[in-house]
């Protein structure tokens, strides 16, 4: 029986414009490392974080790796004790999912360890509870997709019910992460409560065309779809030259781009691997000549999620 494993889960890119809060997506890279070694007693310990300039905190009631696992622990009555080592392999604030990453690997991590008590798909409250730890909500938007990998309906919080729908192989996800911070908290804060119904039924319209063209591989639907009425037009403000980039992106080729998650990290949807590494360097270029630092990832769907790393 191993001892120790070390998991890889992704990033994700949630609320996939008109999504708001029921649409996420996982892909290839960046995303977290996290390494669990079983320990002799009944201790949850955070052994060492790298990759986070000192920002995350060592208490495993407080950390979003460690608190899934915690929860998970109580529910299958187990007394197994862990340390854990997180790597993290993207910014903290980014609109990347990072905290659900960690979330993920840390609680698939364990459930291996103990040989599958539980099916993945039965990981994902656990893994959410990490999510109430980081922005005080549970959301699974970035968990559901960051566990199960693909792309995820959240139909239902209360029951959770959830889907996992197929996406076409030519659908790849540019996204530029400028080095700016855009707090979770404060990104929701600015949302407006109200909303017209005229702009809830062209969303909604929207909601339905997105899951209608992933599902028939129709790249024009979903690129007409990708228009968020409700909440990208309240956090753009929060993003400098968000307007440029998108625009960017679409004279260049691009489906459609919007932000991913809370942001600022801006994410594109294009036909082809080709197309989108040319539409990440029109977006990084708008950054590149206002002076910002960007990282730019290009990938298709990660259809896996969390993987074991040798």
């Amino acid at each position: 029986m191993s001892e120790s494993i070390k998991i890889f889960a992704p990033a994700t890119v949630a609320n996939v414009s008109c999504g708001f809060d029921i649409f996420g997506l996982a892909v290839d890279n960046p995303g977290d490392e996290v390494i669990l070694t079983k320990r002799n007693d009944n201790k949850i310990v955070i052994k060492e974080i790298t990759g986070d300039e000192g920002k995350l905190t060592y208490d495993p009631e407080k950390n979003t790796v460690s608190v899934p696992i915690l929860r998970y622990l109580d529910k299958i009555q187990n007394k197994t004790g862990f340390d854990i080592i997180l790597n993290k392999k993207m910014p903290l604030g980014s609109g990347l999912g990072s905290s659900s990453a960690s979330s993920v690997a840390g609680v698939f991590a364990a459930n291996e360890l103990l040989n599958n008590p539980l099916e993945i798909s039965d990981l994902l409250p656990f893994s959410m509870e990490g999510e109430r730890i980081a922005c005080g909500a549970a959301h699974a938007d970035n968990v559901a997709p960051a566990l199960l990998g693909g792309f995820v309906i959240i139909r239902s919080y209360e029951p959770l019910d959830f889907i996992k729908i197929n996406t076409p192989d030519e659908l790849y996800v540019s996204i530029v992460h400028p080095d700016l911070e855009v707090n979770t908290k404060d990104a929701r804060i600015i949302l407006r409560q109200e909303a017209i119904l005229k702009k809830i039924i062209a969303q909604t319209g929207n909601v339905a065309g997105m899951v209608a063209g992933l599902m028939s591989s129709n790249y024009g639907l979903i690129g007409r779809s990708m228009t968020d009425y409700l909440v990208e037009p309240n956090r753009a403000i929060l993003i400098p030259y968000f307007n440029e980039v998108k625009q960017a992106a679409l004279e260049t080729g691009a489906l459609g781009a919007s932000i991913s998650g809370a942001g600022p990290s801006i994410f594109a949807f294009s036909q082809g691997k080709e197309m989108a590494d040319k539409v990440g360097q029109a977006m990084k270029a708008v950054f590149t000549a206002a002076n910002i630092n960007t990282n730019l990832f290009v990938s298709g769907v990660n259809q896996n999620g969390p993987r074991i790393l040798d």
